[in-house]
């Protein structure tokens, strides 16, 4: 609710129902790449915390920690009844390997595998190709994603950074829908809302599209977006939030709307992803409790345009 001066919010995180799915899935993701070093116990304070707020959506990928690191530590301190198992959504991501990238349905199958028995579970809700392989051949692709489906060991299948051209040549093959694409999105590294803004300015590096329409295409085809780093001032150039020597108008206005909202700027930074109607998922890389908390109470809380904006341009984007 919201009064005059303070924004309450009486509830978790915002739970979407992605189409092309039967998931129920929270708005905002506990991303497990950095848990390899982390004991049993503060792994599951870490994602007891993430529960708490409603938080039922945990990613992992095949390549985090280094040979499902990540997936095995997640695996050992983590042990889910069959349904508590039926109340989470387990994403994974295939394709990175050492010095290349491989979508050949051999690599995809052995990969599935040795990440269902890291995790200890019998399936994965989502499937995720990591990087576009420019090698892909989109009937093996579609071969294996067939058989992970027929066998029950992958409920849900989508990709990641890749381009409206790249997904629909999968979708030349591969019948499952592709229902999710994780790219990289934060308020200081949003290309993929800038270039649309800026669009047919002549001379705006703005205006330069770096994905192909991806947000409209992405919309258009009802495929939800997922977005990683959502603090990053770049790719891994460390966070904006609390950079007053690069940002500091940004983090300005981040105190102030975290003070009207009664949130932290960690928050305002995820609400200011949330807020956009394409309902994007927010992938938190955090292994602190305390972060967790205060991304989700920035779930749901309602920006203004006039504040999204405001944001949008203190992190140095251009209205034209």
């Amino acid at each position: 609710m919201q009064n005059a001066n303070r924004w309450v919010d009486d509830d978790h995180v915002k739970i979407l129902h992605p189409a092309h799915t039967s998931l129920d899935a929270s708005n905002v993701v506990l991303g497990l790449m950095r848990i390899p070093s982390m004991s049993d116990d503060e792994i599951r304070e870490l994602v007891g915390a993430a529960r708490d707020t409603g938080i039922n959506f945990f990613d992992h990928a095949d390549i985090y920690g280094g040979d499902h690191a990540c997936e095995r530590r997640f695996g050992e301190a983590i042990s889910f009844s069959s349904a508590d198992r039926g109340q989470v959504v387990i994403q994974s991501k295939v394709g990175i390997r050492s010095g290349f990238f491989d979508f050949s349905a051999e690599h995809i199958l052995s990969s599935v595998e040795e990440s269902l028995t890291a995790l200890r579970t019998d399936y994965l809700d989502v499937l995720l190709l990591h990087r576009p392989d420019s090698l892909v051949e989109p009937d093996e692709v579609a071969s294996a994603f067939q058989k992970l489906a027929d066998d029950g060991k992958v409920r849900h299948f989508g990709v990641s950074n890749h381009t409206p051209g790249q997904i629909e040549l999968l979708k030349r093959s591969v019948r499952q829908p592709l229902a999710f694409n994780q790219v990289q999105l934060s308020i200081t590294h949003a290309p993929l809302f800038a270039a649309g803004i800026a669009a047919n300015m002549a001379g705006l590096e703005q205006s330069v599209s770096r994905d192909n329409g991806l947000l409209d295409y992405s919309r258009l085809n009802d495929i939800t977006l997922q977005a990683w780093s959502p603090f990053q001032k770049g790719f891994f150039d460390g966070v904006f939030l609390g950079d007053r020597e690069h940002y500091a108008e940004l983090n300005t206005c981040l105190d102030e709307l975290a003070t009207k909202y009664d949130v932290t700027p960690t928050g305002i930074a995820v609400a200011w992803i949330t807020r956009h109607p394409a309902d994007i998922q927010v992938v938190l890389g955090t292994t602190k409790p305390e972060r967790v908390r205060e991304s989700a109470a920035g779930s749901e809380v309602p920006l203004t345009r006039e504040e999204w904006y405001r944001l949008f341009t203190a992190a140095g984007h251009t209205l034209p």
